[in-house]
Order: structure tokens, then sequence, then C-alpha cells
């Protein structure tokens, strides 16, 4: 890229950063317009070419080192999903780790932040005696929920004055590192307001009064975090600067650009996949709805000739179609019936509770297009 190019590419928004508030902000992450990742139109309002398109881009703070969501002109109401099996599975195993680090007594108060997409650790908590309250309470809870927050500076304080004195607050996160290395471009969402690194999410913390001091990681959507923080002065744990240190990359606005590629690179990919499968007279369905198929099916250009549906577990998704195009939304049970040869699986993480569910499916999921090429 050269010098001019460079200078282009940074963007300078009336509201600054989402976080700090200031900037300068960078374009890393440019997708064009795209439909809105939320809004699964009817079945029988095939898609046209006057199908409502967003702007959608990533933003790197250079102050603060927040990844953002650029704008966001969307205006949709979110089927709800059907939490995955990994989700659950995940919520357990992250509370049962953060009661062995000490930090659930017990017999406290518990306030949870949810997040649109469902699921709860309420239960897992109220199990081990904590009674759920609307005033600031001993633990807090926000697993992916902040993330949908265009304020962020003021969604941290919210959860900063909803943590009692002397009590925790547990923020779980999707790693703008495992973003980056693993090339999750449409990790990018319309509804998404912010990716965290440590770093990022150590200052919003700070400027809302609060401390990191340890933190866990989890193999969930490719790398997740979960932060425990408090109310400031205190000190942080070995966990936060290891994290810290591997995120290191992350801080530089041409590592994370290379999600641009990254995008291109997957989308011709699966272009090519659906195109080879259609001339060979295989029959292509994909399994899971999810906002972040949206963007890759527009990106390659699928149709309903080239994938034949996309099954969902939602009934508030099935008979729809996923947005921008023609492919219809299915049941699984549908799916089954139809014994196609190949199932995309849009979200890896389903792949245990997909397999162990429909063993009539077996060897019929592909994962990464490219090793089928």
């Amino acid at each position: 890229m050269s010098g001019a190019e460079e200078q282009a590419t940074w963007t300078e928004p009336a509201r600054g950063c989402r976080g700090c508030g200031h900037g300068p902000l960078l374009r890393v992450l440019d997708l064009g317009k795209m439909p809105a990742a939320d809004d699964f139109p009817s079945l029988e309002s095939i898609s046209g070419g006057d199908e409502a398109t967003h702007p959608l881009a990533m933003d790197l703070c250079a102050g603060c080192g927040l990844a953002q969501l650029a704008e966001d002109d969307t205006v949709t109401a979110e089927p709800r999903g059907v939490e995955p099996r990994a989700l659950r599975d995940q919520a357990a195993d992250a509370v049962s780790r953060v009661a062995a680090g000490g930090w659930l007594p017990g017999g406290g108060t518990v306030r949870e932040f949810g997040s649109p997409h469902g699921g709860s650790w309420l239960p897992l908590l109220t199990d081990r005696g904590y009674s759920i309250t609307q005033d600031p309470a001993d633990v807090v809870v926000d697993c992916f929920g902040i993330m949908h927050e265009p304020d962020q500076r003021a969604a941290f304080a919210r959860r900063a004055a909803a943590t009692a004195p002397g009590g925790v607050l547990l923020v779980q996160f999707h790693s703008l590192r495992a973003i980056v290395e693993q090339g999750q471009w449409n990790a990018l969402r319309h509804g998404h307001f912010a990716y965290y690194s440590m770093d990022s999410l150590r200052a919003l913390l700070r400027s809302v009064g609060l401390a990191a001091v340890t933190a866990w990681e989890f193999e969930l959507y490719g790398g997740t975090v979960l932060v425990a923080a408090v109310h400031a002065p205190a000190d942080a744990d070995p966990a936060i600067a290891r994290i810290r240190v591997a995120e290191a990359a992350v801080a530089d606005p041409a590592v994370v650009r290379g999600l641009q590629s990254a995008a291109d690179h997957q989308a011709h990919a699966l272009r090519a996949w659906l195109d080879a499968e259609n001339a060979s007279g295989r029959t292509v369905y994909a399994y899971g709805a999810a906002s972040r198929a949206v963007a890759l099916l527009h990106l390659a250009g699928a149709r309903r000739g080239l994938l034949a549906g996309v099954a969902d577990a939602s009934p508030d998704k099935q008979g729809r179609r996923m947005p921008g195009t023609d492919i219809p939304i299915i049941s699984p049970a549908e799916l089954v019936a139809a014994q196609p040869d190949r199932i995309l699986l849009t979200l890896p993480d389903l792949l245990p509770e997909v397999s162990s569910r429909w063993p009539e499916l077996d060897g019929k999921w592909v994962i990464d297009v490219r090793e089928s090429l």
C-alpha cells in the first residue's frame, strides 16, 4: 500500500472512538455494503436487486487499541436463536474454573447483563447459592453481551456501577487475537460494536474505575477470554500478563488488516467450491443460519441454485431466507430428509453437537471448503 493510500484509510468520525472517545481511527476491514446480519426476511419476499444493504467495516483505534464497528444504520428485530451445546458446556466450565479460583464463595447476590443471542449463567450461579438482584451485586456477569453496546464507555460504566464494593465483574469476550490469527473476518457484523484485546479491555475497565485481576482462556469460537475485574486499585496476576504478551501483534493495524485478504480468499474459495460441487451434480446444504454466515454467503454470491438451503434449529428463523439471497432456512428434520451430498457447517463449534444429534449425516459435514477443492 502506498503512503497516499495509507493516509486515505484514516478516518475520524464525529463520534470518535467508541471506547476512549478520541482516536484516530484506522480502517482495517471494509466489506462494502452488506444485508443486515439479523434481518431474516420472509421466504416469500425473494431477494431482488433492491434489498437494503448497509456499510460494514471495522476501525481500529490508534489510541486505546479498541477494534470496533465503524457504523451501523440497521434497525432489525433479531430472531431468537437456540443456544448451542458448546456455549452451555463452556459456561459450566467457566463457572467451575472461576469458583476454583476462589471468586465464587457463595451466598451472595448476582446480576447478569445478557446477550441478545440468548443463554444465561444465572441458573449455574443460583445453584451455588446466589440470589438474583437488580441492585449492585457481589457477582456481575456479562457473557458476550457488552459487545452489543454502541457506546462502550457508557456500557462499562453501567457494569461498574452494578458491581458492589468488594464484588467482581466477569466479562467474557471473543478474543481479537483469535479473530485475526484465524482469519475470522466474518466475526464483524452489524450489532457487534466492539472486538477486544486484553489491552483495550483493560483501558475500558480503568476508565470506569475497575481493574482486571485475572483471566481464563477457552477454545470456544477459536479463542475466548473471561476476565475478572474488581474496583481499583488491584494488582493483576500473571494470567493477564501472559495474554497481553500473546496478543501484542494485534496492536499493529497492518496485522489486523490481514482480515481483508482473509475475507476475499474465503469468499472466492467458497464460490469455487460451490461451483465445483454443482458441476459434479452434488447437492449442497448448509447448517447454521448464523449472523456471521450472512456476509460470507453474500460475498461469495451464493444462491439457491448452488446452495439448496440452510438448516437451523431456531423455529423463528425457519421458513425465512438468508439475507441478500434466495436461500431458504429450513428445519434440521428437513435437512435430514433431503440427504444432501455435502453440508457446509457455518459454525465449526457445532460439529460435536450436530454429529451426535444426527449420526445419519456423518461424512457429509464440511468445515473448511479449501480442504475439499
